[in-house]
């Protein structure tokens, strides 16, 4: 996987399961291992978190699968609320 990091910002994310999650808003770069640590979720879709005192959502690097038109991550069971497609 290998793009510009601005490029990056407004990518729509979803599940491997076709859930959206929200949208690429920030990342955040580890300076010292000079690596992406996570991606950080704007416009993040409501009827799949628990909104109240929310404070943000962060994505580790380690689950995207892939990285082109949209940011595709694994589905982790139990992560989501709610939403359509929930196991």
């Amino acid at each position: 996987m290998e793009t510009q990091i601005t490029e990056l910002f407004g990518l729509q994310i979803y599940t491997d399961k076709g859930m959206f999650v929200g949208e690429v808003e920030d990342v955040v770069i580890d300076v010292d291992q000079k690596k992406l640590e996570s991606i950080v979720v704007g416009k993040v879709n409501d009827e799949l978190f628990e909104l109240r005192n929310f404070k943000g959502l962060k994505i580790p690097y380690r689950i995207i699968s892939a990285i082109d038109d949209i940011v595709l991550i694994r589905h982790l069971p139990g992560a989501f609320t709610g939403g359509s497609g929930e196991e």
